[in-house]
C-alpha cells in the first residue's frame, strides 16, 4: 500500500517511522509546505514540498495514493478530505475538531473510499478500548474515559510543557463537547465538570475538553447511561487556563493564544501519556461489573529515532487502523472508532506494541 502523510512535521514523521516496520505498506510519501524533512534510516519514505492550500497542488498529491493521513493542523482537514474525496482516495486524520469531523462524514456519503477521521490517541485509541469495553457489557450505567499527555516534571505555575499541536491544545480547550447524560446526548461546556482521580500514587485534576468522546454518543444514545470524556492534567492547570481564555476572553483569539503558547511555553521530550477508561455495567449473564484499561505510557527508541509518548502513542492508533485497512477490516464509507474492536486494534503490530503487554524489541526511552 502506498500511503501519503500531509504534514511532517513529529507526529508524521513518528506515523512514517511505524510504518517503515510495516510489511502492508510499500512506501510512504511525507509532504508539507516547509523545506525538507529528516528521513534518516526511513528506506521506504520520501519527501515532497507541497502547499496543500493550493487546490490544484494538493489534487496532483492525494492521487498518487492508496491512502492519506493528514497530520496537518485540524483546519487544513476540510480541504485534504475534500481532494480524497473526488480523487476516490481513503483519508484517515488525528482531528479532534468536531466541525471538521462532521463535514468528513458528509464526503464520505459521496464518496467510494473509506473515510476515518479521530484517529491517535484521544480521539482515537481512548474510543476503541471505551467503545469495546462498553460494547462487552449488556446495561451500562457509565463509560469513563480519561486521557492526559502530561510533562513528566514542570516547574511553572501550569504544570504543563508542550508536547503536541499547541493549534490544537488551544481549540479542545475553547470548544463545547458532548457526553451522554440519563442516555441522552447533552453539550458539555469546556475546562467545567472539574473532577479529582488518583492514578497509580498520583493526583490529577480532569475537566472537559472537546473531541475525545469522538462519535460515541451517537454510537450509545439510548444504551449507555453516562458516557464522558475529560482532560486529565495535574491540579491547577484548569484554573489557569479559565482564567487566560474565559476571564481575559482569549477564547475567540485562538490564533494570538497559540502563538503566546508557542513562543513561552516550552516544548519536552520527557512526558507520559496517562490512559484510562472505566465502564460499569450488567454482565450478559447478570451481575453487576466494573472494567478498566489504564495505563501509563511513555516514549521509546525506534528505528534509531527518540520518540516521546504523545508522539509514539498518536502514531500507533492510526498506524493500528491503518493495518486493519489494508488487511481489509475496516470497510469504505464513514468509519467509526468506536467499531474497531479492541482484539483487532490490539492484534496490530504497532496497536499491540504500544496499547498492549510489552514486547522484546521496543527499548523504553529515557527521560
Amino acid at each position: 500500500m502506498k500511503i501519503g502523510i500531509i504534514g511532517a512535521g513529529k507526529v508524521g514523521g513518528t506515523i512514517a517511522t511505524l510504518l517503515e516496520s510495516c510489511r502492508f505498506c510499500r512506501s510512504v510519501t511525507l509532504a508539507d509546505v516547509r523545506a525538507g524533512a529528516d528521513l534518516a534510516g526511513l528506506r521506504k519514505a520520501r519527501f515532497v514540498q507541497v502547499d496543500v492550500k493550493r487546490a490544484a497542488a494538493l489534487a496532483g498529491l492525494v492521487r498518487g495514493f492508496d491512502a492519506v493521513v493528514s497530520a496537518a493542523p485540524y483546519y487544513l482537514n476540510r480541504a485534504i478530505a475534500g481532494a480524497c474525496a473526488r480523487a476516490g482516495v481513503s483519508y484517515f486524520d488525528l482531528t479532534e475538531d468536531v466541525a471538521t469531523t462532521a463535514h468528513v462524514e458528509r464526503l464520505a456519503a459521496k464518496s467510494r473510499g473509506t473515510f476515518m477521521p479521530q484517529c491517535g490517541l484521544a480521539p482515537g485509541a481512548i474510543n476503541i478500548v471505551g467503545g469495546s469495553l462498553a460494547a462487552s457489557l449488556r446495561d451500562v450505567r457509565n463509560c469513563e474515559m480519561r486521557v492526559g499527555a502530561l510533562p513528566l516534571n514542570a516547574g511553572n505555575q501550569m504544570k504543563y510543557y508542550l508536547s503536541w499541536s499547541t493549534a490544537g491544545l488551544i481549540n479542545e480547550y475553547c470548544q463545547v463537547g458532548e457526553a451522554l447524560h440519563g442516555g441522552r446526548r447533552v453539550t458539555t461546556m469546556p475546562l467545567d465538570g472539574v473532577e479529582r482521580i488518583t492514578i497509580d500514587g498520583t493526583e490529577y485534576e480532569a475537566f472537559n475538553t472537546s473531541g475525545g468522546v469522538a462519535t460515541m454518543c451517537q454510537t450509545f444514545a439510548g444504551r449507555v447511561g453516562e458516557l464522558n470524556y475529560k482532560t486529565l492534567r495535574y491540579p491547577g492547570h484548569r484554573d489557569l487556563m479559565k482564567f487566560l481564555l474565559y476571564d481575559l476572553n482569549l477564547a475567540p483569539r485562538q490564533e494570538l493564544v497559540t502563538q503566546i503558547f508557542d513562543q513561552e511555553v516550552p516544548l519536552t521530550e520527557s512526558d507520559v501519556v496517562v490512559f484510562y477508561v472505566s465502564v460499569v455495567g450488567t454482565e450478559p449473564g447478570g451481575g453487576l461489573r466494573q472494567r478498566s484499561f489504564i495505563k501509563k505510557l511513555h516514549g521509546a527508541t525506534v528505528q534509531g529515532r527518540k520518540l516521546n509518548a504523545i508522539q509514539l502513542t498518536t502514531a500507533a492508533g492510526i498506524v493500528g487502523v491503518l493495518e486493519l485497512y489494508a488487511r481489509g477490516r475496516i470497510g469504505p464509507g464513514f468509519v467509526r472508532q468506536e467499531s474497531v474492536a479492541l482484539q483487532d486494534f490490539l492484534g496490530t503490530r504497532w496497536g499491540g506494541r504500544v496499547y498492549g503487554a510489552p514486547v522484546a524489541g521496543l527499548r523504553a526511552g529515557g527521560g
